[in-house]
């Protein structure tokens, strides 16, 4: 499973002459390097430090993420849930460690793509996973990470539109414009998962529209549209990014958002201005990518990115055409 990790701004380069992008967390992210090293080494006291650390439940979500990505975790953190069985941070980070280890075997293809066996495994881990997030959030319910897992097992286990709003508006009624899970939400509303463009574009606006200004939230109106455009078919796909409509509708959620002034750059900017970024290039408005790319660099999010073939090679022609927008100015 993908990680939705994002990094922090660094000195924006990402001339013509650079090799980049990197589209690994860790190096866009160098803060988040004690967390690998605690994870591969095993180490529970230090993992646990490390989140004890953290800032803001934006930044638990991403560190939440990356960890469930990482192999074999799973093995010191049974150890942990039956050491400290009324802690809630390593029963939450054991089930969506659950939750990836079962999207992996299902796959990101679409279902008709997904053997039986590949379905019966996958959801006999997010079964497994659900247990112990019912548990969590009888007991805590305003933890953030455990509702956010269960939009998660919500859209897995085919729990349908209603409930996973409900468990979205139980952890927004605590924590509003939680990235990662209005992420998690906006999939579950996309018609690949028995949603619909109005639902799912109308979900984008409230997000970008409720935040407050300079939030990432914005960059949900984005990713609605990416997911539109690769759901439509050849040639019906490219139209429906140029068109104007849509154009203007990807400017007004930028000015809103990561290109505010009041934009305070965290650990999701790179995955906010990466949604801007893809969006605007793919639908050939590059003037409108460049100051999203000038952000970026040589760091990129691997979402929404990896939807494309050659996801490197696409930024760097996309970043290409953003500075030829510009006149040739450095980005």
């Amino acid at each position: 499973m993908t990680s939705t990790t994002n990094g922090t701004p660094m000195s924006s380069g990402g001339g013509s002459g650079s090799s980049g992008p990197t589209f690994d967390p860790y190096d866009n992210t160098p803060e988040l390097i004690p967390l690998r090293t605690a994870a591969q080494a095993g180490d529970w006291p230090a993992v646990r430090a490390f989140f004890a650390g953290l800032g803001s439940v934006d930044q638990l979500a991403s560190a939440s993420a990356l960890l469930a990505d990482t192999p074999g975790v799973e093995n010191f953190l049974e150890r942990a849930v039956t050491e400290l069985p009324g802690d809630p941070l390593p029963r939450t980070l054991l089930a969506e460690r659950y939750v990836f280890i079962g999207w992996d075997i299902r796959s990101g293809a679409r279902a008709k793509y997904v053997s039986q066996d590949q379905f019966g495994q996958f959801h006999d881990w997010l079964r497994r996973a659900e247990q112990i997030l019912i548990e969590v959030c009888a007991e805590q319910p305003s933890y953030a990470p455990a509702w956010t897992a269960r939009l998660l097992t919500a859209r897995g286990l085919q729990l349908g539109q209603a409930e996973a709003r409900r468990r979205y508006d139980r952890l927004s009624a605590h924590h509003p414009h939680h990235y990662r899970a209005q992420m998690q939400l906006l999939q579950q509303l996309c018609p690949k998962w028995s949603g619909s463009w109005e639902a799912a574009h109308g979900f984008a606006r409230e997000c970008a529209t409720a935040a407050p200004d300079g939030s990432n939230s914005g960059a949900m109106v984005a990713l609605a549209h990416i997911e539109h455009w690769l759901d439509l078919d050849s040639g019906e796909d490219a139209a429906y990014l140029r068109g104007v409509p849509v154009r203007d509708d990807l400017r007004n959620a930028a000015q809103v958002s990561v290109l505010h002034p009041d934009h305070r750059p965290d650990w999701n900017s790179i995955g906010a201005h990466s949604a801007f970024a893809f969006a605007f290039s793919v639908g050939g408005h590059f003037a409108d990518a460049a100051p999203h790319f000038a952000f970026l660099g040589d760091r990129a999010s691997e979402f929404p990115w990896q939807y494309l073939p050659d996801q490197k090679s696409a930024f760097l022609k996309f970043r290409k055409s953003a500075l030829a927008s510009q006149g040739g100015r450095q980005l």
